[in-house]
């Protein structure tokens, strides 16, 4: 399935949703991948934990929160993918990231554990059918499918790195 196969795009995660190419869920999971390979650690080393702007996080504790993120989220797809109950709505992101370690950590590790977190993923979206795709269940406030929620852990990726690129990597002087 596509990402145009989404029948309700859900408020607020449609943001990170859109950043996605219309392409095959697998393809989309293909692309994210190779966006994580294609970082550049040494300029990422560089920069190591300086930030743009006081009270932001470091790319370290960036992409430790996408891996967070996408764990919560992938949790959630496999809950309502075997119907097996309901969660609860919400995560704190900055308690997450407070006690996430991801300063006394190397980048390249953080940035391997993301890979190895994504390629569990994609097996796991890989083995939903379009039914399940297409189960409901909540996140937040908000009800989306079980592929607007594979879209949205890549869109989140996609969405981040652009921050990376816009914010952090101007720091590399």
């Amino acid at each position: 399935m596509k990402r145009t196969d989404i029948k309700e795009l859900p408020e607020y995660f449609e943001r990170y949703i859109n950043l996605v190419d219309d392409i095959e869920l697998s393809k989309a999971f293909d692309q994210s991948l190779k966006q994580i390979d294609d970082l550049d650690i040494e300029k990422l080393n560089r920069i190591g934990l300086k930030v743009y702007e006081a009270e932001k996080w470091t790319i370290n504790s960036v992409i430790a929160h996408l891996t967070d993120w996408e764990r919560i989220l992938a949790y959630r797809a496999l809950v309502y993918a075997r119907k097996a109950g309901i969660i609860p709505h919400g995560m704190d992101e900055q308690i997450l990231a407070n006690n996430s370690n991801a300063d006394s950590r190397k980048i390249e590790e953080i940035l391997g554990e993301l890979r190895i977190v994504r390629l569990s993923t994609k097996t796991l979206f890989d083995s939903f059918n379009n039914e399940i795709l297409e189960t409901k269940g909540a996140i937040w406030k908000y009800e989306m499918s079980v592929l607007a929620m594979c879209f949205n852990i890549i869109g989140h990726q996609v969405h981040h790195f652009g921050i990376i690129e816009e914010r952090y990597f101007p720091l590399d002087k």
